[in-house]
């Protein structure tokens, strides 16, 4: 995979995570890009303010955050939080 190619995914996760933060912000979180590993197709997020300890932030991160980003990234294996 070029460098572009992760520069484009990378592009496309950060949109799909603005697209959900409205939400998360809401109730009084947020979620932020921390990396994407191209060779396990990982992205790792940082979940912050209510979401931490939060124990809803485990469905928020894999049925929100993860659907979103697979939704325009579909070569992203792996959500996980830091």
């Amino acid at each position: 995979m070029s460098e572009h190619e992760v520069t484009s995914t990378e592009a496309r996760i950060r949109e799909a995570l603005d697209s959900v933060r409205d939400a998360i912000q809401m109730d009084g979180g947020d979620v932020e890009f921390v990396s994407y590993d191209e060779l396990s197709k990982t992205v790792f997020v940082s979940l912050q303010g209510a979401c931490v300890g939060c124990p809803a932030s485990v469905m928020t991160l894999k049925m929100g955050i993860e659907r979103a980003i697979k939704k325009v990234a579909p070569d992203v294996e792996y959500v996980e939080a830091v």
